[in-house]
């Protein structure tokens, strides 16, 4: 069962310097949402950055919309798992939604880690991004092959809200429109 309890936002360096070599900023814009979500719904939220000095910081849209909770991790490795605090961050929660940059590297190993540590993993395919659409897709077929589910920002929202009925629905869905 999917719930906000045992659910976590995995954000993958949506980055400054990364972003701005996307030929389109949905990744940015959906991940924006997703924080905006978590911190209504009060969804659990790591952020790791790749090597913040020379690629920048997490992008405002997404760092200012994010729960104060949020814990923020630097990476030299591709695969976030690397880093043990990461690794200690996500491990007593079943459910990991992963996106960010880029889909066919940093996400992708991150969320065979993940599946090879016995989560379950859906990758949020629409806030995933690559400065090249062949490696994106490559990057989530072979993540989908690899047993995670594949979603979208929508998709991810309205399973954790399960109903109308929710008390955060309204505010939730108000991101979407």
């Amino acid at each position: 069962m999917i719930n906000e309890q045992n659910s976590l936002f995995l954000f993958i360096d949506v980055q400054e310097k990364l972003t701005a070599m996307l030929t389109k900023d949905k990744a940015k814009k959906k991940a924006s949402i997703l924080a905006q979500a978590a911190t209504l719904m009060g969804i659990e939220c790591v952020v790791t950055e790749q090597y913040p000095a020379g690629l920048g910081s997490t992008v405002d849209e997404v760092k200012f919309n994010l729960p104060d909770s949020t814990k923020y991790f630097e990476k030299t490795a591709f695969n976030a798992l690397e880093n043990p605090e990461v690794a200690a961050a996500v491990k007593n929660k079943e459910n990991i939604f992963i996106f960010g940059i880029e889909t066919h590297i940093c996400v992708l190993q991150t969320a065979i880690a993940l599946l090879n540590a016995g989560h379950k993993v859906f990758v949020v395919k629409d806030a995933c991004a690559s400065r090249d659409s062949d490696e994106f897709k490559a990057g989530i077929a072979y993540m989908k092959d690899a047993g995670a589910k594949i979603v979208t920002t929508e998709i991810a929202l309205f399973e954790l809200l399960k109903s109308s009925k929710h008390p955060m629905f309204k505010p939730v869905q108000n991101l979407i429109k």
